[in-house]
């Protein structure tokens, strides 16, 4: 039995079917780990839920931003990405069976020495506290309110944590970090501009993971989200956004032992190689 830990896939189908060939993947005894961001932007991103859904408890995915639009615009909240790709799942008969299935997914996954977030976790929050932290926005995603919860998920403010922190405003900070975080100040001050290189982090902020003293650094990380900071194989981190829908690669690695396996993205998926990564379009500024 080995678990494969993927990065972002965002509707590229053809790559994930690929990738899961190259890991010689067997969904009776292997277990996939999915970093969020399943949809949008690829051409099969109807496909890919449906796949990844079908496979029950051989893969576990938490929730990305993309995936989070796709549910707000289902909702008929926020407002739609120039470009997006998720008309084919709105029109699909099994779409609200899909949405109902999506929405009961985690913001955070931990087991065994690893934690898996789409983006990051506050400097502030060990994983045990990110895990229960996850939890209050996954019983009201996952409840009958969860259409008010969607209206009220978009913005970028507060850009801290407070213990303080109720209602809406507390459940999009958290969100917020899970989801959509890069950089942050020391004291975990989130900035949402910047989604570039390392090298253009803004005054006074690093990469989150890079915040001398962070909580979170008992567990390995598991992270996708961030294209432009590609693979990163370290003691305490993986980050697997390599990206494929940038013309780059779709990448795994066994947890078990670490072992990297990618593919290309394919031709058909991928986005014009000359333009540079958006980042934050609607879809990312939830």
């Amino acid at each position: 039995m080995a678990t494969y830990a993927i990065g972002d896939i965002q509707g590229c189908f053809d790559s994930f079917q690929h990738l899961l060939e190259k890991c010689r993947f067997d969904p009776a005894s292997d277990r996939l780990w999915l970093v969020g961001d399943l949809v949008n932007r690829g051409p099969r991103s109807l496909d890919t839920l449906r796949f990844v859904r079908d496979l029950g408890s051989a893969a576990i995915t938490v929730l990305g931003n993309h995936d989070l639009y796709l549910l707000m615009v289902a909702a008929g909240s926020g407002r739609r990405s120039k470009g997006d790709t998720v008309d084919e799942i709105l029109k699909a008969a099994d779409c609200e069976e899909l949405l109902d299935w999506l929405r009961q997914r985690p913001l955070c996954h931990r087991e065994g020495g690893f934690c898996m977030v789409h983006a990051g976790l506050l400097p502030q929050w060990t994983t045990a506290r990110a895990r229960a932290l996850a939890g209050e926005v996954e019983a009201v995603l996952g409840g009958p309110t969860y259409r008010d919860f969607l209206a009220n998920m978009w913005g970028s403010e507060p850009a801290a944590w407070s213990e303080d922190l109720a209602g809406w405003p507390r459940l999009r900070v958290i969100v917020n970090a899970m989801t959509r975080m890069r950089f942050c100040s020391r004291d975990g001050v989130m900035e949402f501009k910047t989604k570039g290189e390392l090298s253009d982090a803004p005054a006074d902020h690093l990469p989150w993971f890079e915040v001398p003293g962070r909580r979170s650094a008992a567990d390995v990380m598991v992270i996708g989200h961030w294209s432009a900071l590609g693979l990163r194989v370290e003691p305490r981190l993986l980050a697997l956004d390599s990206g494929c829908f940038w013309g780059r690669h779709l990448t795994a690695v066994r947890l078990d032992d670490r072992a990297v396996f990618q593919v290309d993205c394919s031709t058909r998926e991928a986005q014009d190689q000359t333009k540079r990564d958006p980042g934050e379009d609607a879809s990312a500024r939830l």
